[in-house]
């Protein structure tokens, strides 16, 4: 796709600060392991040298690597685009319909939402991803997806070398008996001896990286189908939040009125264009967007004004009864809620016992809001 046509650009070498985050660290560890296994692996399976196959073998496997590495340090380094600090539409009377950030002193442009991990109001946010540490948006939703296609991809590739390595090797040092199956892990029973000796610890890390390789292909490939089903209705992750919620509103107080999310286009083909490009840059700016007809520019933050304003009405207030240290994993409130802890990097919030919270939704151990201070509220 065009992604492969942009360079990367770091604004600066703070952003290779990115790094250093438990999240980036797993990703590469994962792929390191699964690419240098399957490569090692591939010599004493398919030697490269010897057939066509082989060399083909080898050479996408290379290839898979190449193109999961350069897609996953665009959506890392590119970014997901800012709104540009101070930002305010051209025509004044258009503020009414956008909400006021104070952390970047500007208007939030349509679409875009303030991120608390990068401080900053991100272009068209979908969500703030740990394993890249930084946002998925505007300008690498692109470079995001093409990852989470790839990388199954690549890992499938490299489960069937793993798969059929071990059984290559190990059919190579059987011997059978009347009554038994030995396995002599030893040396195989061939010649020439293997370039790359294969014993019971290369069996080991072989196993090792198989599981790694099926499980990132389960994980990460359901992520790439609920990033797919999105960007086919030209929505991300938060926008598709906000429709549940309209329709939520609508049928609460029973309104006789329909939420129409108006950056649909009508068409898959349409929607995916908006994200692919062949020149590698998403289309627009990323602060004014294309509507269906029909809709208002400001259609969905108006709705995000109203839901804003629905929420102070139907949140529910609780006083505190325990006090809590805003631990991510709090092994002193119980197993259940030590292991039903929200997976998001979102801040927990320090509470005591006394203060008041704001609910404004909640799962069955865990509970999103607002804390009250001084008459006001503080976000959590």
């Amino acid at each position: 796709m065009g992604t492969f046509c942009s360079v990367i650009k770091f604004e600066n070498l703070q952003e290779l600060k990115r790094l250093c985050h438990w999240g980036p660290i797993i990703a590469l560890g994962v792929i390191a392991i699964c690419s240098t296994m399957a490569m090692i692996d591939s010599v004493l399976w398919y030697w490269p040298l010897h057939t066509t196959g082989g060399s083909v073998n080898f050479i996408m496997l290379i290839n898979w690597t190449v193109m999961i590495l350069y897609n996953y340090f665009n959506a890392m380094f590119v970014g997901p685009g800012f709104v540009p600090l101070g930002w305010k539409p051209e025509n004044s009377q258009d503020t009414m319909y956008l909400q006021y950030c104070k952390v970047c002193q500007a208007y939030k442009a349509p679409r875009s939402h303030h991120c608390r991990k990068c401080n900053r109001c991100v272009m068209k946010m979908d969500h703030h991803c740990p394993w890249i540490n930084n946002c998925c948006g505007y300008q690498n939703h692109a470079s995001f997806t093409l990852f989470l296609l790839l990388a199954p991809l690549g890992c499938i590739h490299a489960a069937f070398i793993f798969v059929m390595t071990m059984y290559t090797q190990l059919y190579n040092r059987l011997s059978f008996g009347w009554n038994t199956v030995k396995i002599d892990m030893s040396a195989a029973r061939r010649d020439p001896v293997p370039i790359v000796p294969f014993g019971l610890a290369a069996f080991a890390a072989t196993l090792f990286a198989l599981g790694l390789a099926l499980g990132t292909t389960i994980a990460v490939g359901m992520l790439f189908f609920i990033q797919m089903k999105i960007i086919l209705r030209n929505k991300t992750s938060i926008e598709s939040w906000i429709e549940e919620k309209a329709k939520d509103r609508i049928q609460y107080y029973q309104l006789d009125e329909v939420f129409v999310f108006p950056y649909d286009m009508g068409s898959r083909w349409r929607n995916f264009k908006q994200v692919f490009t062949w020149s590698g840059v998403p289309e627009g700016d990323g602060l004014e967007w294309p509507i269906r007809e029909g809709c208002h520019q400001y259609s969905l933050t108006i709705e995000q004004l109203k839901q804003k304003a629905d929420k102070r009405v139907r949140s529910v207030r609780y006083k505190v009864i325990e006090d809590y240290s805003g631990a991510c994993c709090p092994l002193n409130k119980g197993i259940k809620t030590f292991f039903t802890s929200p997976c998001t990097e979102e801040p927990r919030i320090q509470l005591q016992k006394g203060e008041f919270i704001l609910a404004t939704r909640g799962l069955r151990y865990w509970l999103y809001g607002d804390k009250i201070l001084d008459d006001s509220f503080i976000e959590v």
